[in-house]
């Protein structure tokens, strides 16, 4: 299914028939597909709705974005399709887009389930030499013939950039820089619903301490490490993590 919001075309699923909803954010990259198998552990319980983010899966982009652009459109999903009170499910930068709907708008939530989240500034003196490194390098590509300089530029590109940048078209470039940039660490201190932390101890995006970190933020948190997972733990540990999810909303169910 379709909504216009913001002169996009924002494709969303819908799940289950139940009163208690559930809206899942997806990580950066993802789309509605990676949750299937959550989804139909859960959709005999609840009403899923899950969505593709402009950029990604079925939706549309027309311009450069940053996370609140993104919070904004899901917000305004929210309001159009009476979603309040919803459990929100958040993984990777779905949690980024979950900080800002929790406390920058109006619309309340039932309760948050977070996993393996983005969007807290962590000191990394590794990231940071390498950064300094490739800017470095890309200006001294002013010294080579323009046919050298793009053959040059390329490589440098492909030993320093991130896979998610990597893989990226050229007209999320601009986005995912103003997405990646903005700590949210102050927007996650405000959330003071109940929350769920699910985190894949083996995560080298976003490491556990990261998870750790969050828990301590939020004051009415709880944190479920899940061992030999990675970043993405609800398809790396599947049955445990629905498992986990289904008992902790157990009471939710209507």
């Amino acid at each position: 299914m379709y909504i216009k919001i913001d002169n996009l075309s924002i494709y969303y699923e819908k799940y289950g028939n139940r009163k208690q909803t559930i809206l899942i954010l997806p990580g950066w990259g993802d789309n509605r597909k990676t949750f299937n198998n959550l989804i139909y552990y859960l959709k005999e319980y609840f009403t899923i709705y899950i969505i593709d983010y402009p950029g990604f899966g079925n939706s549309t982009i027309n311009k450069d974005l940053t996370i609140y652009d993104y919070a904004n459109i899901i917000n305004e999903l929210v309001t159009r399709l009476h979603l309040e009170n919803s459990i929100l499910i958040g993984h990777s930068f779905g949690g980024r887009i979950i900080s800002l709907l929790t406390t920058k708008y109006n619309i309340k939530y039932k309760k948050i389930i977070l996993i393996d989240v983005a969007g807290l500034k962590e000191k990394n003196l590794k990231l940071w030499f390498k950064q300094k490194i490739y800017k470095l390098l890309k200006k001294i590509s002013i010294l080579f013939p323009k046919k050298i300089k793009m053959i040059y530029l390329k490589k440098i590109f492909q030993k320093f950039a991130s896979n998610d940048y990597k893989v990226l078209p050229k007209n999320l470039y601009k986005t995912f820089q103003n997405v990646i940039k903005e700590d949210l660490t102050n927007c996650y201190q405000k959330i003071n619903l109940e929350t769920l932390i699910l985190w894949g101890e083996l995560d080298s995006i976003t490491p556990l301490k990261s998870g750790i970190k969050l828990n301590k933020l939020i004051s009415n948190s709880t944190i479920i490490p899940i061992s030999n997972a990675r970043h993405f733990p609800y398809l790396e540990k599947s049955y445990l993590v629905s498992n986990i999810i289904y008992y902790y909303l157990k009471r939710d169910i209507i």
